[in-house]
């Protein structure tokens, strides 16, 4: 059992707010915004909460995590208070807007003894869940590359680029699919709409052990797109989070190296096989994730998000932005 209150009653705000207040074990939430319209429209949901315009009467009362769902550049600050005052803490992606920020929070939660989870909601989401046992169980063999295409026209963001906006979702769904931590990483872009804020970027990233990814993220694309290849010596998945009901496919396909038997040979031989849709969960991303901070809470279990995953996916935004900058030169991690 928790008590939980959740900070920034905006655009992502309402669904964390939905979900606590659906889970049994939260018998205690708290909304705060320091806009009392935005409060006003939560009251009309959800009757009977606690709300409040401070942030200082949040930290003072007896709530044991806080959930902070405000702009990035008031993450560190907002989370380094709650620490603090001995809350577990939940930061919506990405955990901080600088690497240094990032690692300072994990290391006072650390201090503190406290849960600090991050908000990376996909890495609950069933067709994740059903690549990454795949990759862990063999299926697909050594991984060769992951293509990823996330785009959509807007949302613009006014402080950040569209790499941080967006890219966070796959970072973090990368390292939990391929579990090694990158060696470069370089990015190209442009920022067409506002001076200063790239709207569409294409980054590389290179692995230790020989695989590549390919992340294209934009907010200038006449349709919205959420597309994910995985490419293994075995086998090939597709992720398609757009479509309605068979999100993940399978392909037994592949190409095989055989020595040549004659001069001339060609060695190269090409596989087509079954094309297999798996059964996927059918749970909320945002239920379990939420549910999981709960549980991080009450029993002292860590989150499967837990900060040093938010770091890592900060320190990897944090080089894709400083290559992004220099024109695509890579950055070494």
């Amino acid at each position: 059992m928790a008590r939980i209150a959740v900070v920034g009653a905006g655009y992502w705000g309402p669904n964390l707010i939905r979900n606590f207040f659906a889970h049994k074990s939260c018998t205690e939430l708290w909304v705060c915004d320091a806009n009392p319209v935005r409060l006003a429209h939560v009251r009309e949901r959800f009757p009977g909460l606690t709300f409040t315009q401070s942030y200082d009467e949040v930290l003072r009362s007896q709530v044991d995590g806080v959930v902070i769902a405000t702009p990035v550049g008031t993450h560190h600050e907002l989370a380094k208070q709650a620490l603090a005052h001995g809350k577990h803490v939940f930061v919506e992606k990405p955990l901080a807007a600088s690497v240094s920020q990032a690692r300072d929070l994990v290391e006072r939660a650390a201090r503190a003894g406290r849960s600090l989870m991050v908000g990376h909601t996909f890495e609950y989401s069933p067709p994740v869940v059903k690549i990454r046992e795949l990759i862990e169980q063999g299926e697909l063999g050594r991984i060769f590359f992951v293509s990823s295409m996330r785009v959509n026209l807007g949302l613009h963001q006014k402080d950040i680029s569209v790499i941080w906006d967006l890219a966070p979702h796959d970072f973090s769904i990368l390292f939990s699919w391929l579990k090694e931590r990158p060696s470069s990483i370089s990015a190209t872009g442009r920022a067409f709409v506002q001076k200063g804020i790239h709207d569409v970027a294409f980054i590389s990233v290179d692995f230790p052990s020989g695989a590549i990814a390919h992340i294209e993220v934009s907010w200038l694309a006449p349709s919205k797109l959420r597309r994910t290849a995985v490419v293994g010596d075995r086998k090939m998945v597709v992720y398609d989070d757009t479509e309605a009901i068979e999100k993940v496919k399978i392909f037994d396909r592949g190409v095989d190296f055989r020595d040549p038997e004659t001069f001339g040979e060609f060695q190269l031989s090409y596989r087509t096989g079954d094309i297999l849709s798996p059964k996927l969960g059918q749970s909320e991303p945002l239920q379990l994730e939420t549910l999981e901070f709960l549980s991080a809470i009450d029993e002292g279990a860590t989150p499967r998000t837990h900060g040093e995953s938010g770091l890592r996916v900060v320190e990897a935004l944090a080089a894709a932005q400083e290559s992004l900058e220099q024109d695509g030169v890579p950055v070494k991690l």
